[in-house]
């Protein structure tokens, strides 16, 4: 069984305060928990299954020597859960510090100026993986990496991307050795540049594009073909694009 007190503190855990309070944000289902669990980048503090959940994933539990595992029923679950239709598993972990003193040199690394849909957050992290990218650079104004529409939506890659949030234009002036990229509607056919072995590549907020200090400091501006008459395209669809020319 799972208390009163202890629902509402995972509950309370859907809001980025008390994310950042206590350092801890939810997972849920159980492709998305084997595979945060697989990773090894987060410690996880609690689980909460379906008791035939907990049975079939025995061996690998056996491991978890600090987390603590709670059988409860689908009533309790779906208290707990922030999906319309919840899962079998929901798990707790702690936060990991990122690595903030990466080198952009030799590698394509995503930078977000302010792209703040937890949905396309959460897909440019799933993109970023299934491309090879491992860090991702984000502004301050970013959608938060731990809000439940992001994990829910990574399927796992939250576990396997690097993601640094900082003061976007400062981090771009450290790393001005690195060519950067920025992703607008006018610019160099993005189908002319060819592999990228090295680069920043900017992708801006959905309804303003990139602020003006930071399109100051890229290098050259780069678009998608426009054939249409669609007035833009989704953030993270645009990134699919850029990295499937690019990589």
């Amino acid at each position: 069984m799972i208390s009163k007190a202890h629902t509402k503190y995972i509950q309370s855990l859907r809001h980025k305060k008390f994310r950042d309070e206590t350092g801890l944000f939810f997972a849920e289902g159980p492709k998305l928990v084997y595979d945060l669990l697989s990773a090894g980048t987060f410690n996880c503090k609690e689980i909460f299954a379906l008791p035939q959940w907990i049975d079939e994933h025995a061996a690998m539990l056996a491991n978890l020597n600090q987390t603590s595992f709670t059988a409860i029923k689908d009533f309790e679950l779906e208290k707990i859960s922030a999906l319309t239709t919840p899962h079998e598993v929901l798990a707790v972990f702690e936060k990991s510090r990122p690595d903030e003193q990466f080198d952009a040199a030799g590698k394509i690394t995503l930078a977000l100026d302010e792209v703040q849909d937890p949905g396309n957050l959460g897909t440019i992290i799933r993109i970023a993986d299934w491309f090879g990218i491992a860090n991702i650079v984000c502004a301050g104004g970013t959608a938060d990496m731990y809000n439940p529409k992001v994990v829910q939506s990574t399927m796992g890659s939250l576990g396997r991307v690097n993601i640094v949030y900082t003061n976007l234009p400062a981090w771009l002036k450290r790393n001005n050795t690195v060519k950067i990229y920025a992703a607008t509607l006018q610019g160099q056919d993005v189908r002319t540049i060819g592999i990228l072995i090295e680069g920043i590549i900017i992708i801006g907020n959905e309804a303003a594009g990139i602020s003006e200090q930071v399109l100051a400091l890229a290098t050259e501006k780069i678009t998608i073909h426009k054939a249409g008459l669609a007035e833009s395209l989704n953030a993270a669809v645009a990134t699919g694009i850029i990295l499937s020319h690019t990589r």
